[in-house]
């Protein structure tokens, strides 16, 4: 923290829907809602994966981490988007913004990396399934997850120390529910080219990148399941692969339309639209994707309703 903004103001306004105060309630009761549903589908996700021996596998070892990692990505955000709607002080303090910063986008950007390699998982399991085992074994999957999330962690406190360190000439106000470093980029004053370009490139690489590799993956199970004789294996193929690529459009197509613009190009309301879509929407229809499209899933949900009801 030696490294932020000596200038710094002491506390950041984060106007959110402030022209638009007919908002703030529906808002305020929505995310009530959803904040819980996101927070219990994802602990029942990551349930069912550890206590069903059927789910002891790379794609649910994977699927759990994702579950882990909506369930941060969603903390970071909407406690503070909840005190904000239903107080008349929406204020977040400098330290606060920055911690939220680092957490925020380290949870975004391992997101990004870990979905590039439950395709590539996908992509072993359906074009080289007697390799499976062997390519894909503990250690492996363990390594692969590390990865991502070294690189999540390297990539957010890069770019967000660098964000920090740009001079706001007193400027506290940010047009946004969140901290967000485009939004900052934006609200700084002075010189901010080196920073858009900076986090263009380091975005090509965090989403552009491990989407054109799922792209690519995906290309090749598509290839790969055509050439399945059988109906329901082809079927069960879809089913699992449909369901990862719903969930990479509602990531990957928000934070390319967001990151991979000039800041200062983005609009007025797209970055609050955006923060609710990633950070709320997403995590909570996730673990309703993957058990409303996937049988072992539900089964598993099944049978741990059916223990506990049994226990009492």
């Amino acid at each position: 923290m030696t490294l932020i903004n000596k200038s710094h103001p002491e506390e950041f306004i984060l106007l959110g829907f402030a022209d638009r105060p007919w908002l703030e309630l529906p808002l305020f009761i929505i995310l009530l809602i959803t904040y819980p549903m996101a927070m219990m589908g994802n602990i029942a996700i990551i349930l069912v994966s550890k206590l069903d021996p059927r789910l002891h596998s790379p794609m649910y070892f994977f699927l759990t981490n994702l579950s882990f990692l909506d369930m941060c990505y969603t903390t970071s955000i909407v406690p503070q988007m909840l005190f904000n709607l239903g107080s008349a002080k929406k204020t977040i303090s400098y330290m606060g913004c920055a911690i939220q910063l680092y957490f925020y986008h380290t949870m975004g950007g391992t997101e990004c990396l870990l979905l590039a390699i439950m395709s590539f998982d996908r992509y072993v399991a359906i074009c080289k399934p007697l390799h499976y085992t062997l390519v894909m074994n503990q250690r492996v999957c363990i390594l692969l997850v590390s990865t991502v999330w070294l690189c999540g962690m390297t990539y957010a406190v890069s770019e967000a120390t660098v964000t920090l360190q740009l001079p706001l000439c007193g400027l506290n106000k940010l047009d946004h529910l969140v901290c967000e470093i485009p939004v900052l980029i934006k609200t700084a004053c002075g010189e901010k080219g080196a920073n858009e370009l900076t986090l263009s490139v380091v975005c090509i690489f965090m989403l552009a990148v491990p989407l054109c590799l799922i792209l690519a993956s995906y290309a090749c199970i598509g290839h790969a399941v055509f050439k399945i004789k059988s109906s329901e294996g082809r079927k069960k193929a879809f089913g699992t692969c449909s369901s990862h690529l719903i969930v990479v459009s509602l990531l990957y197509g928000p934070g390319i339309s967001m990151y991979l613009q000039p800041p200062s190009s983005i609009s007025k309301d797209q970055p609050k639209f955006m923060a609710l879509f990633y950070g709320v929407v997403t995590p909570t229809l996730n673990p309703f994707i993957y058990t409303l499209r996937n049988k072992d899933v539900k089964g598993a949900l099944g049978n741990l309703a059916r223990s506990i009801f049994t226990s009492k």
